[in-house]
């Protein structure tokens, strides 16, 4: 589906409306879809999914997803959020999980920027080099 600058608008002013503190508010992304479904116009749905998208990229850059070889003892999962809540500010919520196909190290992912210290990220690095 096509969305016209018009609905992109209507959409981004929205979003703008759901922050607090620079921060999402659950309750107002709820109430803003129904009072957008409510109103029942012609761009409804083009203002839903640009709104939609956004929210989507908002909880993504406040979500941080770490994957170690080996599950990390409680205080250094502690010292990594508090790490990089520092780097992206409060709000952020952690997400910690196993995955023994790293090999070794770990993998951090926030929104778009990702940390891959891992092994196998390094033996496919230096596979693509050759």
């Amino acid at each position: 589906m096509k969305i016209n600058k018009r609905a992109k608008r209507e959409a981004k002013q929205l979003f703008r409306s759901c922050l607090v503190n620079g921060l999402l508010d659950e309750s107002r992304v709820r109430r803003v879809v129904e009072l957008v479904v409510a109103a029942g116009r012609r761009d409804c749905p083009a203002i839903l999914s640009h709104f939609g998208r956004l929210v989507k990229l908002e909880l993504a850059r406040h979500t941080a997803t770490i994957e170690s070889a080996t599950p990390l003892p409680a205080d250094l999962q502690t010292a990594l959020e508090a790490g990089l809540t520092r780097r992206y500010g409060r709000g952020l919520t952690a997400a910690f999980a196993h995955r023994p196909a790293l090999i070794g190290g770990m993998r951090i992912q926030v929104g778009c920027d990702v940390y891959d210290g891992s092994v196998q990220g390094r033996l496919a690095a230096l596979e693509n080099a050759l």
